[in-house]
């Protein structure tokens, strides 16, 4: 089991300021070991300072960088979201204008008894007199193969 005595012990408030000042002495003897501790390590970096600041600044800006090209919201997405926002107008435009063609064509047949006729003759295969209704032949089904390799 772990010792929890070697762990300073901050005075609580009750005990006054008086524990405060008793204590003042092992406070600073704490920083100071922890100053000696800390001070070869200061000692080889400061000369080093702006090598360390300037490979900081470059891992920053570096991740800054990946983070707008390549990220959520990054300039990659924003080309596809581009695309597909162009791709979108277009079809909107083309139905549109396919949206217009029908609301014609039925204006057209509200007012013209002629485009009524016209249009039911040639959707229920009607002719009138001295007038020939060509009718496209229906596609024949493919023959199976012969040998019926194709199955193998």
């Amino acid at each position: 089991m772990t010792s929890f005595s070697r762990i300073p012990r901050f005075p609580r408030p009750e005990d006054g300021l008086r524990a405060v000042v008793d204590r003042a002495p092992q406070a600073e003897a704490f920083a100071a070991s922890w100053i000696e501790r800390v001070r070869p390590m200061v000692v080889r970096i400061y000369p080093l300072r702006r090598r360390i600041a300037t490979i900081a600044v470059t891992v920053l800006a570096a991740s800054l960088f990946v983070h707008v090209m390549f990220g959520a919201n990054g300039m990659v997405v924003y080309k596809q979201k581009r695309t597909e926002y162009e791709a979108l107008r277009k079809q909107n435009v083309q139905v549109q204008q396919e949206n217009d063609r029908y609301t014609q064509q039925i204006q057209g047949l509200e007012s013209d008894q002629k485009a009524v006729e016209k249009e039911a003759r040639e959707q229920l295969g009607y002719a009138k007199p001295g007038e020939y209704v060509y009718v496209a032949p229906t596609p024949a089904k493919p023959a199976p193969p012969a040998n019926h390799t194709a199955k193998k």
